[in-house]
């Protein structure tokens, strides 16, 4: 019945003017074409990252993504990654004595992203503290100026 159907199948082409191959399909001499050969999807990435010149931007990004794992997770608790620019990393603290500790821990920051980065590619980190902080609110207040703001400032 397979047999029958093909042969149907056969004259139904040639009545149509399709006929078929009669012999087989021949390699091209020669090489294969890399480009045209299946590959590994973190080959393809990487490629692309490396064709489009945004291999630094995502690994910072992946830096920031990792940020736990690579400052221990006390001190990203209390702190994020906002920005790199020009080898230069902005760390936003949510207290002033997590930024002070930031600051005083900004060498072996730099160091520590330069291991993960590629030597070089961070210079400076400068740390933010928290801005325009909420003022706590209560019935027992000092009316008057508002002093050195050491935990909003």
């Amino acid at each position: 019945m397979a047999r029958e159907k093909l042969a149907q199948a056969k004259a139904d082409a040639a009545k149509r003017g399709q006929l078929p191959r009669r012999e087989p399909r021949r390699r091209a001499a020669g090489p294969r074409r890399e480009g045209g050969d299946p590959q590994l999807f973190g080959r393809a990435i990487a490629d692309l990252l490396a064709d489009r010149g945004w291999e630094r931007p995502a690994a910072v990004g992946g830096v920031f993504g990792r940020w736990a794992d690579i400052v221990g997770s006390d001190l990203a608790a209390h702190t994020k990654p906002e920005s790199f620019d020009d080898g230069e990393v902005l760390i936003v603290a949510d207290s002033t004595a997590w930024a002070t500790q930031v600051r005083l821990l900004a060498r072996t920051l730099v160091r520590r992203l330069n291991e993960e980065l590629g030597d070089g590619t961070v210079t400076k980190v400068k740390v933010r503290g928290p801005q325009n902080a909420p003022r706590p609110s209560g019935g027992l207040r000092v009316t008057g100026s508002r002093g050195p703001g050491d935990t909003y400032g």
